[in-house]
């Protein structure tokens, strides 16, 4: 089934350790020999000192830099457009005002006589953490939980056939700029820490032992103990710490109890969705499975297990949280995380995201969801004081404050992460059809979006719509110097970004009947966007006109949106755009670009959306060989966790599965080879539709579908390869099911008919 990470060796890194989470808090479970070391975080703990940054009132300067844009002078236009928008960090030489996401601290437990390490896993089914070894007296289990119902990290150690000892101590890493105190009792350990002209925050350990507690001035002894439990809580000032530490008291249950209903509430969850293959299980640890794979071996059902891997990553990220999972996640062991752990919303946050609403876990989408609903208030001022705009603005990169600030010269002048955020509150209305959702929550966030865009667009002297100042996230054209990053006129990406937003506010306002005036205008504006263009050699322009690449390779796919994770090039609607994108995709990894984990993700998701499985393969495949710790975490050159690539690369499997776009779902467009026979149940479509699908010599078997709210679904190509019903007809190439919501149909595929 592949549902266990498990290693005979002990880990020699904190990355190399085994995370757990419930979204509030989280842990990484690594150690040695004889030490276990949680690594802890709390989601709201990012340092503090800028929430309350806000921006100058620069929008005067807009026409100056426009002005250079349309005599084309794009190194200026692009200096200019960085030292009014751009705001600090980056290029400037001066700090910025993210906040870096923050560690908790490490709770040791030093197993006294430890004479073996035998066995550490991860049950991603179960979502445990266990770690085996062996005393002069007896075996010891110790078992890592991150409670879903409780919201605690729960930690256990027993032994079922004899007594052991050992000692806890708490510590966190050095910090110049934070005032700490550690105090020790009989019962437990209580932190805290406060961080300069920032927040404060408290961690209490409460433990519980049949054996001998005794506080020293280094930690906590427990002598003769057949088990002991240890529950930890932390608790931020964003929230109040004592409100906070109140909110989640210490359960007064048995270990067994506390365990069965951790495994039912992520069962809830995680068990509706499960992707079954006829491969023969693997009797090696992971670690020597990807080292295998890494020297030329091959192991498809690795893949499988990335795959539940990063739904649990997702789960252990969101399920009870009220912030989405950063670039790390929610784990992070360092005070001066690479990028400040945050939040970047030109790709990455994205990415983490893709897979919700496919993957049958629309709760984690509220996560992000809600992030974004809180920086409305500050996005409409940073519109207005950045831009002169109604609507609102969100930055390039941020932290969990809810500030909309450019934080990124030399990369921060951008105005697509609104729109593309958009996309996700499109998708959680889509797949699930909530009007109360659509109405009072999705619609209103799309108005805000196309406010900013009808002040923002500037017609040009043939009627076109222009974007300027515009970017594609991170890339440059030749002519603009130095910077990292150009500033040019209706980047690919931003048209298309465009496109989308005042789609889904057109459509969401049909749906509900309400501003025609204004749907009249948002079509008005997309009818006279720029067009999507071809260049002379067949590629999808990624500026408004051929351009000189100054890194032909570039990690960053963004004039591909439109192809994934958008569908507006797909071969129904725009045939030439969809083979321009192919060929754009061919010749920027032709030039090595997809050099990093999660872009090597993106890649696979776009070679899954073209159908071509084996591609598709060999880019997640890459991610196992170039991108991965040996506990399966993603990578980005040099060696930095990142976690995008992990849950990108679950987006591009049930792309490879179940595909929706020109109004047809598209089932096992990209199946690799490798996968040749299989299942999977409770995969979710547009429509709110709920698939069941297998397989056999990479031919569809047979399909279950519980129809969805839209009481319609187009399987395509499937005319002539199933039975026709009541319900089931034919309409060219394609089937069209139909029925009430929560109607059962099943079908046999071709000679799998009775």
């Amino acid at each position: 089934m592949e549902n266990k990470l498990w290693y005979n060796s002990i880990p020699k890194e904190w990355m190399e350790g085994l995370p757990i989470g419930n979204g509030r808090l989280a842990a990484m479970i690594w150690g040695n020999e004889d030490t276990d070391q949680i690594s802890l975080n709390h989601e709201w703990l990012w340092r503090g000192e800028n929430r309350t940054r806000d921006n100058e009132q620069v929008s005067d300067h807009l026409q100056e830099v426009r002005d250079c844009l349309k005599r084309g002078d794009f190194f200026r236009a692009t200096s200019l457009a960085n030292a009014y928008f751009g705001g600090l960090g980056g290029i400037s030489g001066l700090p910025h005002r993210t906040d870096p996401y923050q560690p908790a601290g490490d709770l040791k437990f030093i197993l006294k006589d430890c004479t073996r390490f035998c066995r550490r896993e991860l049950d991603i089914v179960e979502c445990t953490a266990s770690v085996e070894r062996l005393t002069a007296a007896s075996p010891v289990t110790s078992v890592f939980i991150a409670h879903p119902k409780y919201n605690l990290i729960i930690c256990r150690w027993n032994s079922s056939s004899g007594k052991f000892s050992g000692k806890f101590q708490y510590s966190r890493v050095y910090d110049a700029k934070a005032n700490e105190s550690c105090h020790y009792s009989d019962s437990g350990i209580s932190y805290s820490c406060t961080f300069q002209n920032g927040i404060s925050f408290k961690t209490v350990v409460t433990i519980k032992t049949d054996g001998i507690a005794k506080a020293e001035t280094d930690g906590v002894s427990i002598e003769n103990a057949a088990s002991i439990t240890a529950f930890i809580n932390i608790a931020a000032s964003v929230r109040g710490i004592q409100e906070e530490l109140a909110m989640y008291p210490v359960p007064d249950l048995e270990w067994d109890d506390l365990l069965a209903s951790h495994k039912e509430a992520f069962a809830r969850l995680l068990g509706r969705l499960s992707l079954n293959l006829s491969l023969p299980e693997s009797t090696l640890p992971t670690d020597e499975r990807i080292f295998q794979v890494r020297t030329g071996a091959e192991d498809p059902g690795l893949l499988l297990l990335y795959f539940n891997f990063g739904r649990y990553l997702l789960a252990s990220s969101s399920i009870c949280g009220e912030l989405p999972a950063n670039l790390q996640g929610k784990w992070n062991d360092r005070i001066d995380p690479p990028w400040e752990c945050d939040y970047h919303l030109n790709i990455n946050l994205q990415m983490n995201y893709w897979m919700a609403e496919a993957a049958n876990m629309h709760e984690c989408a509220e996560a992000l969801i809600k992030y974004i609903e809180r920086f409305v208030p500050h996005a409409r001022k940073a519109a207005h004081d950045l831009y002169g705009c109604r609507g609102i603005w969100l930055p390039h990169s941020t932290d969990a404050w809810g500030r909309a600030t450019p934080e990124g010269y030399g990369w921060a002048v951008w105005v697509g992460a609104a729109p593309w955020i958009a996309q996700h509150f499109w998708n959680h209305y889509e797949y699930s059809g909530n009007i109360d959702f659509l109405k009072n929550r999705a619609y209103p966030f799309f108005k805000e979006v196309a406010l900013f865009f009808e002040d923002y667009l500037v017609e040009d002297e043939t009627g076109i719509y222009q974007i300027m100042p515009s970017q594609s996230p991170e890339n440059r054209f030749a002519g603009t110097g130095y910077w990292p990053v150009s500033i040019g006129i209706s980047a690919a990406m931003d048209v298309q970004l465009v496109f989308d937003a005042l789609g889904y506010a057109i459509k969401s306002a049909e749906i509900l009947g309400v501003d025609a005036e204004a749907r009249e205008k948002w079509k008005s504006i997309i009818e006279h966007l720029p067009p999507f263009k071809i260049g002379s050699d067949g590629r999808l322009l990624e500026w408004d006109i051929e351009r000189h690449e100054a890194e032909p390779g570039h990690r960053h796919l963004s004039h591909l949106y439109g192809l994934f994770p958008s569908d507006i090039f797909n071969p129904i609607d725009r045939p030439a755009q969809y083979e321009a994108a192919i060929k754009s995709l061919q010749f920027r990894l032709s030039q090595g670009g997809g050099h990093t984990g999660w872009s090597r993700a993106w890649v696979a998701c776009l070679f899954a959306r073209i159908g071509q499985g084996d591609e598709l393969w060999k880019h997640l495949y890459a991610l196992l060989t170039d991108f991965a710790t040996v506990s399966l975490l993603d990578l980005h050159p040099p060696r930095i966790f990142q976690i995008d690539g992990n849950l990108g690369a679950v987006e591009a499997i049930l792309q490879a599965l179940v595909q929706c776009w020109g109004g047809k779902v598209h089932l096992l467009r990209a199946l690799p080879t490798a996968w040749p026979k299989g299942s999977i149940k409770g995969i979710k479509t547009k429509g709110g539709h709920t698939l069941d699908l297998s397989w056999s010599d990479g031919k569809l078997d047979k399909i279950d579908i519980v129809i969805g709210y839209s009481e319609r679904i187009v399987l395509s190509g499937l005319a002539g390869k199933v039975q026709l019903a009541e319900n089931i007809a034919e309409i060219g190439e394609d089937v069209v099911v139909t029925g009430n919501c929560g109607t059962k149909v099943s079908m046999l595929i071709e000679s799998q008919q009775p």
